[in-house]
């Protein structure tokens, strides 16, 4: 059998197990699979898989730690190398559902979630802040995140601004112009004392203006969640 038909022969195996949850990416020509509410797996069968090599594989799990995405890696190697020539997909699922089930305790859902941050601002100061972190946004492998924290004192705002303690700023931090549609958003809901933060994953797949979209979305959404903004 050569390696399309033992593909096609794995994926339709594949579906009969995850039914609608193993689903083809017709814009990457990718399968994917939701193994948690924050962790994703893309898969890209190969010409090569599974007689020479392994297919190609992306991750999108934020909420995973460094060395947890290590071990993802080491283990779907060991499975291909222990099973060279047969298909190893259904492996890997399993295997990425049992790292991703021990998740870190403040990502364990995307869900409301308020906690006492400790920063070092100084070696004689530090500030307690009480952070919102806001669901996750998943657009072509990207992912957006929203956090937010009441400030109550000059001193909370020179975490973010380090250089200079400013009433109202913003910080694109690469991402042209993101930083000044946020402090929009804040302005024309006359919201004040708090700090407003979006954290973006990039996953390889330019998405134009949708980006803004969803920067403002995670923002909107925070906000909501942590109680800044009614709805």
């Amino acid at each position: 059998m050569d390696n399309l038909a033992e593909q096609c022969e794995e994926i339709e195996a594949l579906k009969s197990i995850y039914d609608n949850k193993w689903k083809l990416e017709p814009a990457t020509n990718c399968y994917s699979i939701q193994i948690t509410p924050n962790v994703k797996l893309f898969i890209t069968l190969n010409e090569n898989y599974p007689s020479t090599a392994p297919p190609n594989f992306e991750l999108l799990a934020p909420t995973l730690t460094v060395d947890q995405k290590q071990q993802v890696t080491d283990e779907f190697q060991e499975i291909y190398e222990s099973n060279m020539g047969g298909p190893i997909l259904f492996q890997w699922v399993e295997k990425l559902k049992e790292i991703a089930e021990i998740e870190t305790p403040a990502a364990e859902t995307t869900e409301l979630e308020t906690s006492d941050v400790e920063l070092i601002v100084s070696p004689a100061q530090v500030t307690q802040l009480s952070v919102t972190h806001g669901e996750v946004i998943q657009d072509r492998k990207s992912a957006f995140q929203g956090h937010a924290s009441p400030v109550f004192s000059l001193e909370d705002t020179k975490i973010l601004t380090p250089k200079g303690t400013v009433l109202q700023d913003c910080d694109d931090d690469g991402e042209s112009h993101a930083g000044s549609r946020v402090l929009h958003l804040l302005q024309i809901r006359d919201l004040t004392n708090v700090m407003v933060v979006v954290s973006r994953w990039y996953g390889g797949i330019h998405l134009g203006p949708d980006r803004f979209k969803h920067i403002n979305n995670a923002a909107r959404q925070v906000l909501l969640q942590g109680g800044f903004l009614q709805s």
